[in-house]
């Protein structure tokens, strides 16, 4: 799929193989880089909002497609968040950008700062985690059905079931899924759904998307492992939930891993907090980003 929806003044799109693979992102501004990472099923439009507010205050802002989402190449493997940080990495050495990065994850996305953040602390200026059950803080959890968790982790991680429930249902899943987890009525237009439901057109591209589910028990071992292992978040952090979703709940799990945490709760949002309340978002992470980051 090729990305023509239209994109924020001064942004432009780029395509480049990094890691391997086909990846799509949208780049914009100049002075000190921003990675935008989002949710399942988005794209870098759930950013759209946000990212002229970061280039008016004088950030790079660079907005990619995951692996398997959007413009994105879709392979058949390598969506552990592990390598998805590295998929990352390797698109901004493309960019010419080494370091000194600030990372800000929605959702699955989050997963995949976390990764990029525990990989390569050295590299990630701070950390910006939004609305998402950590894997191995939490995400376990939050899956328990049976301890009234959601049920939809389970589905998508089962093997070819969702893509057959949902082929040919695209436009009506997504309807439902936007409207599931938001909160802000008129957050998701029509035009909005369709725009991501033709992203995940077919069996293929469903399959793509909801392989991102499918490794997030390897992804909480492994972060598990780092944690036990001595591993904790050196950088600056900041864990952002909807009140009406998340709330303070990553702020929680992430108390014992991330020494210079901070927290922020959006009022009034649900899930899609980039979306339903960007401006509050936006003067979130500007007020995060100015901060002193001491060493």
């Amino acid at each position: 799929m090729n990305d023509e929806t239209p994109l924020p003044e001064g942004f432009d799109s780029i395509t480049v193989t990094a890691n391997g693979t086909r990846l799509h992102a949208v780049v914009g501004g100049s002075g000190e880089p921003v990675l935008l990472l989002p949710g399942w099923p988005q794209t870098w439009r759930a950013w759209r909002h946000v990212m002229p507010a970061l280039t008016a205050q004088g950030y790079c802002v660079v907005a990619p497609d995951l692996r398997g989402m959007g413009a994105s190449n879709r392979p058949m493997t390598g969506y552990d968040k592990d390598t998805q940080a590295e998929d990352m990495r390797a698109l901004l050495s493309q960019l010419g950008i080494h370091g000194d990065v600030r990372i800000v994850g929605h959702d699955i996305g989050g997963m995949v700062a976390f990764a990029y953040a525990r990989r390569h602390s050295e590299e990630v200026k701070q950390l910006v985690l939004a609305e998402l059950a950590l894997p191995g803080f939490g995400l376990e959890q939050a899956m328990d059905v049976a301890s009234g968790g959601l049920f939809h982790f389970g589905l998508f991680m089962t093997e070819e079931l969702p893509e057959l429930l949902v082929e040919g249902r695209e436009s009506e899943f997504f309807t439902w899924w936007f409207n599931w987890l938001s909160a802000v009525p008129g957050t998701f237009s029509a035009e909005e759904v369709a725009t991501v439901a033709s992203s995940y057109s077919g069996y293929e591209a469903l399959r793509a998307g909801f392989a991102q589910y499918r490794t997030l028990l390897d992804d909480g071992r492994i972060n598990r492992t780092w944690h036990r292992e001595g591993g904790s978040l050196s950088m600056p952090v900041l864990a952002i939930g909807g009140e009406y979703s998340t709330g303070t709940r990553l702020f929680d799990s992430l108390t014992n891993i991330a020494p210079r945490l901070s927290g922020a709760v959006i009022p009034g949002s649900g899930h899609f907090v980039p979306e339903e309340s960007p401006d509050m978002f936006a003067r979130e992470l500007i007020a995060f980003f100015s901060l002193p980051v001491l060493s």
